[in-house]
């Protein structure tokens, strides 16, 4: 038998991701029957309780399997298929067409699903397998006519969802934009029908927000929205939608206006606001949850989370408290994940128990920081625990036992080489001793000269040292490596802003920055600045108070209330200042601040 022609490794990711897709739910499918013995596949029964499968039959097939497990799996495809063909079996087209997914094997695959959808064109699953393996195979505009196919054979009681996950068929496309026009060419028609309107056009404004056309989507979400307010498909495209296109926003907010107890929607529209780095918003919405459902565990571990990120421990302890007496109640309450951390057993619990030891160490308890630590379970080999144990150690004068401490944990692999230098690193910069992680970090450069996040790191360090040609020099490098590494744009450009140098070269670098990731707080914070140093105070304030209300951060504190006692609106000014200052009362930038402009809070 001829060998597979096999696809390449960069399609095989799709093609075993379309051997699982399913375009319905589980239960609305149809249960796969059990196969022979030894064969991996029965035919059906033919009219009158004959069977299909005679002995020359059956032998035929017990080879291919035989084949298959010899690691043949050309010679076991070609029999499967061969078997499919002589008694029109369905479940023998769909395990031939496995076994080519198996191997490979895309264009086999497809050819398998294509005679298993001539043979039976009233299977769903050929049709669904057709698309998927079209898909895979970068043949977007060949999967209109089995899509269109698809979905007439779909129940009309169960076509709204059918609608809802056609996009999910084109996720994986190269061609997005392709596919985003034969998912509106197929959908179209439905949105005639009232029954399958709003489906149909959530379907094709998913399809535009794949293909990254976001103001197209919005204004089919507004559509959808409007045809019915208490859809919750329009909201969850909006929630995508909404750091590119904040008029999103008001259909999210009528949404939840409408659906009080949409409480799972409300979550999404938090985790939304927190990928947009809005976090006073996300915990309000945290808050509103925690409130009308007390009981619910894992929004009180986010609540805690996004307390700590904005400076509030002693809010934060409570929520986090919360959470770990609503998890003895329910030992499987899921965690949300904010923070990122390393994956480990009982990832909820570890989560609020490093929390917790961070709320205590912000508010100087030290004590109780270690004791929130001790209680986590195999925490003595994690990175991350470990790093924490050493910030408590640090932060008391003991930094000799912290680095040692980071220094004994496990580090063969270069990973691991790399992760513990970089927690040194970070220690030390917590601690504020910038030339001994200006030193850590040179050393890890030197064992991985090539790794971007050292070289971000290690300008960072060089900034705070006053070695500005060098912080300009690595950051341009950054750049070099990875044109898209917004955070070295807004540092070089915030950098010449903050000295008054080349400012026009600034605001462009930070622009770009902002272009790369729309709305990030510290990067409009940098544009304000920038803007004031330019001279264009109304503009800086505008964009300072973006920043603030997106980020009650101390630094962007001191930029906002400088710009404000510019301006003459002191009172406001000293407000702003007072509040930054209790948020973080050693930050270099609002101290500097405050000395410069003699303001005595």
């Amino acid at each position: 038998m001829p060998a597979f022609k096999k696809t390449s490794r960069a399609a095989l990711a799709l093609l075993m991701a379309a051997a699982g897709w399913s375009a319905v739910p589980a239960a609305a499918q149809a249960p796969a029957q059990p196969l022979a013995a030894g064969s991996g596949a029965a035919p059906q029964e033919e009219e009158g309780g004959r069977s299909a499968l005679d002995a020359a039959l059956f032998y035929q097939l017990l080879v291919g399997e035989m084949e298959l497990r010899a690691g043949n799996a050309g010679s076991a495809f070609e029999i499967l298929l061969d078997g499919a063909r002589k008694t029109g079996d369905e479940r023998l087209y769909r395990r031939a067409t496995e076994v080519a997914l198996q191997s490979r094997a895309g264009d086999q695959a497809l050819a398998a699903a294509q005679a298993w959808r001539t043979a039976h064109p009233e299977s769903a699953d050929a049709h669904r397998y057709v698309v998927q393996l079209l898909v895979a195979l970068n043949r977007v505009p060949e999967t209109l006519e089995p899509l269109r196919a698809l979905l007439q054979l779909t129940p009309a009681a169960e076509r709204p969802l059918a609608l809802l996950l056609v996009p999910r068929y084109y996720s994986r496309a190269i061609d997005r934009a392709g596919a985003a026009a034969v998912i509106e060419k197929v959908v179209q028609p439905y949105v005639g029908s009232p029954a399958t309107r709003t489906a149909a056009l959530v379907a094709i404004g998913r399809g535009w927000q794949q293909a990254q056309d976001s103001q197209r989507a919005l204004a089919l979400a507004e559509r959808a929205h409007r045809d019915d307010p208490s859809a919750e498909g329009p909201a969850l495209l909006a929630m995508e939608l909404i750091a590119e296109q904040p008029g999103a926003e008001v259909i999210v907010k009528g949404f939840l206006d409408k659906a009080a107890t949409a409480h799972v929607m409300r979550l999404a529209y938090a985790r939304a606001l927190v990928s947009a780095r809005r976090y006073p918003d996300a915990v309000a919405q945290l808050e509103q949850v925690t409130q009308a459902e007390p009981s619910m565990a894992a929004p009180w571990l986010s609540l805690g989370a996004l307390r700590l990120e904005l400076k509030r421990p002693r809010e934060a302890q409570q929520a986090l408290e919360r959470y770990l007496a609503l998890s003895q109640e329910q030992p499987a309450a899921p965690a949300v994940q904010i923070v990122q951390g390393e994956e480990m057993p009982g990832e909820g619990l570890t989560q609020a128990y490093l929390l917790l030891a961070q709320a205590a160490e912000e508010q100087r308890d030290f004590d109780a920081a270690q004791r929130w630590l001790d209680r986590i379970e195999g925490g003595a080999g994690s990175l991350s625990v470990q790093l924490r144990r050493a910030s408590v150690l640090g932060q008391q004068g003991r930094v000799r036992e912290a680095r040692e401490l980071l220094r004994a944990l496990p580090g063969t692999t270069p990973d691991e080489i790399r992760s513990k230098l970089l927690a040194e690193a970070h220690l030390m910069r917590e601690l504020r001793n910038w030339g001994e992680s200006y030193r850590v970090l040179a050393q890890a450069l030197a064992q991985f000269p090539k790794d971007v996040d050292l070289m971000y790191e290690q300008a960072m360090m060089a900034e705070k040292l006053g070695r500005f040609d060098e912080m300009e020099r690595l950051l341009r490098q950054v750049i070099a490596q990875q044109p898209e590494h917004h955070h070295a744009y807004n540092a070089l450009g915030y950098t010449l802003a903050d000295r008054n140098i080349r400012l026009q070269e600034a605001r462009a670098l930070i622009v770009r920055a902002l272009e790369l990731a729309p709305n990030e707080p510290f990067i409009l914070d940098s544009l304000g600045w920038v803007e004031y140093r330019l001279g264009r105070r109304e503009e800086a304030l505008a964009l300072l108070q973006r920043a603030y209300q997106a980020q009650p951060d101390a630094e962007i504190a001191a930029h906002l209330g400088e710009v404000m006692w510019s301006l003459g609106r002191r009172d406001e000014a000293i407000s702003v200042f007072r509040e930054g200052r209790s948020r973080d009362a050693v930050n270099d930038v609002l101290k500097s601040t405050l000395a410069r402009l003699k303001v005595d809070l």
